[in-house]
């Protein structure tokens, strides 16, 4: 079970490393903004390399299992690709601090030994989702990466699009429209 000041610290940590950068971070700001002591820091986390890693293992488990979720409720690719789009689309309404820190943040600058975000479980299950509709049937046999990039691609441009404030629209509003054009992209 996580701490509550654990759980401050990496709320802390997320909002100053997408608002001034990792490298822009230091432990004393982090501390200072949760306003709890050094001490306490250093009580839950060996660095400030730590906390990133934290805090990028904790997103990833959340979205992974927010993936699991997806396939156990929804039994087709089609159901489950377009529930995986629904899902980011309201992770970066609802909390875009998250959605940046996942795909703008260069963690292998500052955490090399961490696989690259696209190689997370999170978006190895969104591939196997895809794999799984080639298998079924309901997605023309392509390269898997090929065909999950045509599947998700579009949707996180849109997200790229939204945290950069030049979409204009909600994402949810965008969900139908872009749904059926990843869809038609790799359906039979």
């Amino acid at each position: 079970m996580t701490s509550n000041k654990h759980q401050l610290i990496l709320d802390t940590a997320l909002e100053l490393f997408t608002k001034r950068g990792y490298f822009n971070t230091s432990v004393h700001d982090i501390q200072k903004q949760a306003n709890v002591s050094i001490g306490s820091i250093y009580h839950h986390f060996k660095n400030k390399e730590a906390i990133a890693k934290a805090l990028f293992d904790d997103l990833a488990d959340t979205m992974a299992k927010a993936m699991s979720d997806i396939m156990v409720n929804y039994s087709t690719a089609h159901d489950r690709c377009r529930e995986v789009i629904s899902y980011i689309f309201k992770i970066t309404e609802d909390s875009p601090q998250t959605m940046n820190y996942i795909l703008y943040a260069k963690h292998k600058e500052f955490l090399p030994d961490q696989k690259p975000v696209c190689s997370s479980r999170p978006f190895e299950l969104m591939k196997d989702m895809v794999v799984q509709g080639m298998e079924n049937g309901e997605i023309r046999q392509l390269d898997p990466d090929i065909a999950a990039t045509s599947v998700f691609g579009g949707a996180i441009r849109l997200i790229h699009l939204h945290l950069d404030g030049v979409l204009g629209r909600e994402l949810a509003e965008c969900l139908d429209e872009c749904w059926q054009c990843a869809w038609r992209s790799v359906s039979r």
